[in-house]
């Protein structure tokens, strides 16, 4: 019998007055995967991952995670946010704070660790992500593919089931996107559960062996980029994945 997904999602309805972004959306997720999802400007990646912990409120629709609805009412949406992880796509670092005490805040202030216990943990996943020295700077200080660093870290701090991630790549340049693939690439070997919604091919390519085609706010395929660019029997699909400078 096979394991129960992680996280599924059933007919996720999102709707912002008349304009419906989401439109009956079903996805699983289980432990250990990565799972990559693509698709236009617009057509609900972010409102899919926001739903998740309940940034955004679902229409209508089930979200199970681990086998509990957290679209139900009495949820403890605070608790959920420490279970799934959320690398924004601009980073959302405080300005005001370090490396180390971005990383700690949320140890603190949700766990309630003591300071000592906040930093042993924050340095641990500085380390793991080759930051710990640059602990005392500022996000002005460093760049922004260390920016994305601190912030990846300051989510495993907190021990997620999953972690998500928004655009990861899109303020950066080629290299740095390439070191975010390798660093991806490097925690789903250590078993991190990952869902990831990206515009970037490459990084999708580097990372994933299929990828989920998200487009007005309904999947519409899931397969290798190869193949959707190739054999995809619509042409948009075909027409996404095989954009001209880009080569499976």
């Amino acid at each position: 019998m096979s394991a129960s997904p992680l996280i599924e999602i059933r007919q996720l309805v999102k709707r912002f007055g008349d304009h419906t972004v989401l439109n009956g959306v079903d996805l699983e997720l289980f432990a250990g995967d990565i799972k990559v999802v693509m698709g236009p400007s617009g057509c609900g990646k972010s409102t899919l991952l926001r739903c998740l912990n309940r940034l955004v409120e679902p229409t209508s629709g089930v979200i199970r995670f681990r086998g509990e609805d957290i679209t139900a009412p009495g949820v403890d949406v605070r608790a959920l946010r420490q279970s799934i992880g959320f690398v924004f796509q601009q980073f959302a670092l405080c300005r005001h704070l370090t490396v180390l005490d971005n990383v700690t805040l949320g140890l603190r202030k949700l766990r309630g660790l003591r300071r000592a216990e906040a930093e042993q943990k924050a340095l641990h996943e500085l380390d793991r992500l080759e930051m710990a020295s640059h602990r005392d700077k500022y996000p002005a200080q460093i760049s922004g593919g260390q920016k994305q660093r601190v912030a990846i870290a300051r989510a495993l701090a907190m021990d997620p089931a999953v972690v998500v991630f928004d655009e990861p790549t899109s303020a950066l340049d080629p290299v740095m996107s390439r070191e975010v693939a390798g660093l991806i690439n490097r925690l789903h070997q250590e078993q991190v559960t990952m869902l990831c919604v990206t515009h970037d091919l490459v990084l999708a390519q580097n990372i994933a062996d299929e990828v989920i085609f998200l487009d007005q706010g309904v999947i519409r395929a899931q397969d290798s980029i190869a193949r959707l660019a190739a054999n995809h029997a619509d042409p948009q699909v075909r027409a996404f994945f095989g954009r001209e400078g880009f080569s499976a």
